[in-house]
């Protein structure tokens, strides 16, 4: 579904637009508990957790992270 199939969006302001992504935004997060977390995701966050508990885990400044995050880009 696409913005533009919904006439009523359409005829939204772009600051209207804004908060109503504001509502839905709120009324999604609020049932994050019917939103299930796959396995794998799960298996990962234990993955990272065990190797930051044993010290395996790099780190990096905030320098360092933006730089990465650029070289993607």
């Amino acid at each position: 579904m696409k913005v533009d199939e919904i006439n009523e969006i359409s005829k939204l302001s772009t600051p209207e637009k804004i908060l109503f992504l504001e509502d839905l935004w709120d009324s999604i997060s609020s049932a994050d508990s019917e939103i299930p977390v796959p396995e794998s995701h799960k298996e990962e966050l234990d993955r990272r957790y065990k190797r930051h508990i044993h010290g395996q885990g790099e780190v990096l400044t905030l320098e360092e992270l933006q730089t990465c995050i650029d070289k993607r880009k």
